[in-house]
């Protein structure tokens, strides 16, 4: 399982499960102010925590935990309809679909900036 941190429960929930299609595995209180959220875009391979930011320095990591370069790679087995699918949700991709020896890839942004690679293998 991987971290991403966010700014808000609710609306990082809604993104992730209605607009990437992820699937909500876990959520529960730990406390008034904090939860443990964990959402996958399938129930095999790695789980997402989503982390709220508790401090100033957490806030400022937000949509950048790896530097500005892509940091998460998601993949599909249709990549035209998950692309166009994606699009329709306001999805934003910072460059068109390519073709590359492994597959086809594209990257996107998520809600708080992170990039991720969607990619069909070949």
């Amino acid at each position: 399982m991987i971290a991403i941190v966010i700014d808000e429960y609710d609306m990082a929930i809604s993104h992730y499960v209605n607009d990437l299609d992820f699937i909500l595995v876990e959520e529960s209180a730990l406390s008034p102010e904090k939860r443990w959220v964990v959402v996958a875009p399938s129930l095999q391979g790695a789980k997402i925590l989503l982390a709220k930011a508790a401090t100033d320095q957490q806030k400022a990591a937000i949509g950048n935990s790896t530097g500005g370069r892509v940091g998460f790679f998601l993949y599909t087995t249709n990549f035209t309809e998950t692309y166009e699918t994606y699009k329709s949700r306001g999805i934003e991709f910072i460059e068109k679909p390519r073709q590359e020896a492994y597959g086809q890839v594209v990257v996107f942004k998520d809600k708080y900036g992170n990039k991720w690679d969607l990619i069909e293998q070949r």
